[in-house]
């Protein structure tokens, strides 16, 4: 049993950092202008589930536009999860440790505790099973 879950373990930290490679770069090359003011200035951010969350109360054009990133996220998710027999979530929990590291200075993310913090030149507050 051990055996197993050490695999799948090891099977979603590999395809995580994989995924984190495969979604958000390609997410933030085709990053709109909209999505691009929303993350500068504080009203979204990363969260620790591997999808983007809102800091504040979104505008239409802003909500529009994350939960078409975190719809694109959640079938990239999927697609890499079903490939290694993994979960989903676990897959979106790693993304979402590299994500929040790959943060920079002065944006937003979600602390395991739910609170929202804004990135300094410290390491982010991340949850203590991130690899």
């Amino acid at each position: 049993m051990f055996e197993h879950v050490k695999k799948n373990k090891a099977l979603a930290l590999i395809g995580g950092v994989i995924l984190t490679a495969a979604v958000a770069v390609p997410v933030m090359a085709q990053r709109d202008p909209a999505y691009e003011a929303a993350r500068a200035s504080g009203k979204i951010g990363e969260k620790p589930d591997g999808y983007l969350g809102y800091v504040t109360s979104p505008s239409p054009a802003i909500k529009a536009v994350v939960e078409d990133i975190n719809i694109k996220r959640k079938a990239a998710y999927t697609r890499k999860a079903q490939e290694t027999n993994s979960t989903v979530e676990q897959f979106a929990f790693t993304s979402g440790c590299n994500l929040i590291m790959r943060t920079v200075p002065g944006e937003k993310y979600q602390t395991p505790s739910g609170t929202w913090n804004t990135r300094d030149s410290s390491a982010p507050v991340r949850d203590s099973r991130c690899p």
